[in-house]
């Protein structure tokens, strides 16, 4: 038997027991979904996003799902996506389909402490001149994944798409898009938004242009961008929560 008094071995019990009881607080599982258009799926979170979530908190407790195709409309993740004029497509949704069957092998039947949603997309919409669709788009797709992921507490950190569009024939719609981003985010107390404007000038013909895609350091620093952010929102509410 243990000894119940105050020798120094039932205090050096308790403490050990205290110490097990915070790590295993420390320690719940996290998961972070990845997704979006063409800088989303040329973005490896292995090399950046990955190492320092699990850092953070643990790589036992680390799961992270990456999916994402270029060249896609929001619609291919919102179901409920309607042109302001026509109908809407048939094929709505089907990436998202694709993403959640990933999170729910990943996940194998547990719940998370927490879930973050890392969304890297609207580039497509802004040059097909959908940006007043987009908002609603975005709060849809947002409350489809609290919807099916039954998390209300949803975690969200989206990366603005950068400033190759505002010189362009599309400009207004992509200076739209922008400003939905970051008013989304910044008006939902789990919501964040990170910069890509100094992630995608490259050298062509001796020009420095803002090209559609980032470099390969973009790539690296948007991954720890999003990492760092996702960790301030999953911090922040520890501490906001009883």
């Amino acid at each position: 038997m243990f000894p119940m008094d105050g020798s120094p071995n039932f205090v050096l019990l308790t403490a050990v027991i205290v110490c097990a009881m915070a790590a295993e607080a420390r320690d719940a599982r996290h998961l972070f979904i990845l997704s979006g258009q063409s800088n989303m799926a040329r973005m490896n979170p292995a090399l950046s996003f990955t190492p320092i979530v699990e850092h953070e908190f643990g790589a036992a407790n680390v799961i992270v799902v990456h999916d994402a195709l270029g060249g896609r409309s929001i619609r291919h993740w919102f179901k409920d996506w309607k042109p302001s004029v026509g109908p809407a497509p048939q094929d709505n949704g089907e990436l998202y389909d694709r993403l959640m069957d990933k999170v729910r092998r990943a996940l194998g039947g547990t719940r998370p402490e927490t879930v973050t949603f890392i969304w890297m997309q609207g580039e497509n919409d802004a040059k097909g001149r959908h940006a007043n669709e987009y908002e609603a788009s975005l709060q849809g797709l947002l409350d489809q994944l609290r919807c099916d992921l039954r998390r209300n507490d949803l975690n969200f950190v989206i990366g603005r798409i950068n400033d190759h569009g505002l010189d362009k024939e599309f400009a207004d719609d992509w200076k739209c898009v922008r400003n939905i981003q970051m008013r989304v985010a910044d008006e939902h107390p789990r919501g964040a938004w990170v910069d890509t404007d100094d992630l995608n000038d490259v050298e062509k013909d001796g020009v420095v242009v803002q090209d559609l895609h980032l470099t390969p350091e973009g790539y690296r620093l948007l991954g720890e961008r999003f990492a760092r952010k996702a960790i301030e929102l999953i911090r922040r509410h520890e501490r906001t929560t009883p």
